[in-house]
């Protein structure tokens, strides 16, 4: 049985065992631009893609701690980076394939945090702060291209607190995957 995938960059990646040194950041943005938000259940002309809502999660995060470490602001960017392999299945779905599924996504997540000079597990606050912003993110995703009414939205994400409207605009693969580059480039230049 094949256990590997290959991806553009040539890289065969052992999806059992993953190896940091599998593993490039254009694999990453090209598999994270194709993949769709909300099982591409969003209005405009592109869906939304994971891409995106990384760049977006890492902006929502320096938005509630502008003097965030750097590498916290990566992790952000990086937080979904595991979909580029496994493709973004939503919460509910996840929880009802189980641990065995969860235990994969975090072994090749482990994987990426370490190529890129991460922790392999985030310590306990970066990952409140992530899930803060990544919370904050899937609200504003909700109402502005999901169809959630606000009220929905508060319920199942909760409502953001001070953070300013985010007109979202989903972008070709092409547009996504460049802005994802642009901010990795960014941010690993601060580091």
């Amino acid at each position: 049985m094949r256990a590997w995938q290959r991806m553009l960059s040539g890289r065969r990646l052992n999806l059992l065992e993953p190896s940091p040194l599998d593993i490039e950041i254009e694999d990453i943005a090209h598999g994270l631009s194709r993949v769709a938000r909300w099982n591409g259940q969003t209005s405009g002309n592109w869906a939304f893609s994971v891409a995106e809502h990384s760049v977006l999660v890492e902006t929502i995060l320096e938005r509630y701690r502008n003097n965030a470490p750097t590498k916290w602001r990566l992790a952000a960017l990086v937080h979904d980076a595991a979909e580029y392999v496994i493709g973004d299945l939503i919460s509910p779905f996840k929880a009802a394939v189980g641990l065995d599924y969860k235990a994969f996504e975090r072994n090749l997540q482990s994987a990426i945090h370490i190529r890129f000079g991460l922790p392999a597990t985030l310590p306990k606050t970066a990952q409140i702060l992530i899930k803060r912003a990544d919370r904050a993110s899937a609200y504003v995703e909700a109402i502005q291209l999901a169809g959630f009414d606000p009220s929905e939205a508060k319920k199942i994400f909760g409502k953001p607190r001070n953070l300013k409207d985010t007109p979202l605009n989903p972008l070709s693969p092409d547009k996504a995957k460049s802005a994802f580059l642009e901010r990795f480039e960014t941010l690993s230049a601060e580091l």
